[in-house]
């Protein structure tokens, strides 16, 4: 649930933050050094360059290793604990396998400590337990969808998402996708049952700079403020007296985002027309 500051400042004011009712916890240290790594930040800071701007690397954080190919099979583990992971807007779930290997998996909703999750071609359909795409019944929410067959799941990982089945044909299994698309899967790819958890969390207000810095967000300021090497800049006047454009001279608005794409075969229903 959102949790909101009291006023005691300025930055507190409109501050909230996501309180979990999971039961959340924090595992050893002996546990996280063998489930984590170390995070790089940008290169060539040494020298004084920007990498990337208006970011930085944010405040120091491990990388949290998940198991995102599920690949366990037919052992079943338990839900040992559930922790934050900076890395990313969802909990994760550390799970305790029968034969002593420790995993983080993503948290869905409606898992809880003590319940037991497991992978393979014919376990149940149980939310936390992750099978083909091909034995997922219709309309049965998914998660950390593959995009190849033994690939790892790349789709539906962010916080409260879901795609659903929605039909079966041949080889290929119809997903729905948050966008609303609907796009075809190879049915030996593998999906986690349930939806991903911290559904709340495009709720919570940051309420002060400082926790968006601590993110790794630096401040951006308008090209107009600059000087005469930015194309806005080196006037006292407001008016820019051209289209907007970055700092090399490139349109700044209306371009192209997304490349592309090589073909359009398995795309059931385009996400433009959701509407």
């Amino acid at each position: 649930m959102i949790k909101k500051m009291k006023p005691t400042s300025p930055g507190r004011r409109a501050q909230s933050y996501l309180k979990n009712g999971n039961g959340s916890t924090k595992s050893t240290k002996a546990v996280r050094k063998n489930l984590t790594s170390a995070l790089k930040g940008p290169v060539a800071r040494s020298a004084g360059r920007i990498s990337i701007q208006c970011r930085w690397r944010g405040a120091k954080s491990r990388y949290r290793l998940i198991d995102f190919k599920r690949s366990k099979y037919e052992v079943e583990g338990t839900v040992e604990s559930f922790e934050y992971d900076p890395n990313r807007s969802c909990d994760i779930a550390l799970i305790l396998y029968v034969d002593g290997d420790r995993r983080y998996i993503l948290a869905p909703n409606g898992l809880k400590i003590g319940d037991n999750v497991k992978s393979g071609e014919s376990v149940d359909i149980v939310t936390g337990n992750a099978l083909p795409l091909k034995q997922i019944p219709v309309g049965v929410p998914v998660h950390n969808l593959e995009m190849y067959p033994k690939a790892g799941g790349k789709f539906i990982r962010g916080a409260g998402t879901a795609a659903y089945v929605t039909a079966k044909e041949g080889k290929y299994v119809d997903i729905k996708l948050p966008s609303g698309e609907i796009k075809k899967f190879l049915g030996d790819c593998y999906g986690t049952i349930g939806q991903i958890g911290n559904e709340e969390h495009k709720l919570v207000s940051l309420g002060k700079a400082g926790r968006a810095y601590h993110m790794g967000k630096r401040p951006k300021n308008r090209g107009k403020a600059r000087s005469d090497g930015h194309p806005h800049g080196g006037s006292y006047s407001r008016r820019v007296g051209r289209q907007p454009v970055d700092q090399w001279g490139n349109l700044a608005k209306g371009g192209k985002t997304r490349k592309r794409k090589h073909t359009n075969k398995f795309i059931v229903k385009s996400r433009r027309l959701r509407k």
